[in-house]
């Protein structure tokens, strides 16, 4: 059984730092790119950060780049996100998502169930 728990979410004000990870089980994970997005209250869910199966290769959405770093450890299947200079803009839910890593471009097959950001001003 595939599972993706994120863990990490709080409440921080802004310019303050969280970290979140997330713990994968029931797939190859080192076969896999592995990526998180966020979805804010009204908003569509949008691509936070993305690496790829053996970490060689990191993206990010622009508005994040600089400040969240996505990193993985193919030895404890996880993945984190070091979210750093957070803005209230930042606020929503995080979720972790994984597709094989052949699949360049396709949808993500695997994903959490969110840990909630909130960013106050």
């Amino acid at each position: 059984q595939v599972q993706l728990v994120e863990s990490g979410g709080g409440l921080v004000q802004a310019g303050e730092s969280l970290r979140l990870s997330c713990a994968a089980s029931g797939f190859t994970f080192n076969r896999h790119t592995m990526a998180w997005f966020r979805q804010a209250p009204g908003k569509e869910r949008e691509f936070v950060a993305r690496i790829t199966w053996n970490g060689g290769d990191e993206t990010y959405k622009p508005s994040v780049k600089g400040r969240f770093t996505i990193t993985r450890d193919n030895t404890k299947n996880t993945v984190s996100l070091q979210m750093n200079f957070l803005k209230p803009e930042d606020t929503a839910v995080y979720y972790c998502a994984a597709r094989h890593r052949t699949d360049v471009g396709g949808d993500y097959i695997y994903w959490g169930q969110g840990t909630q950001v909130t960013v106050s001003s």
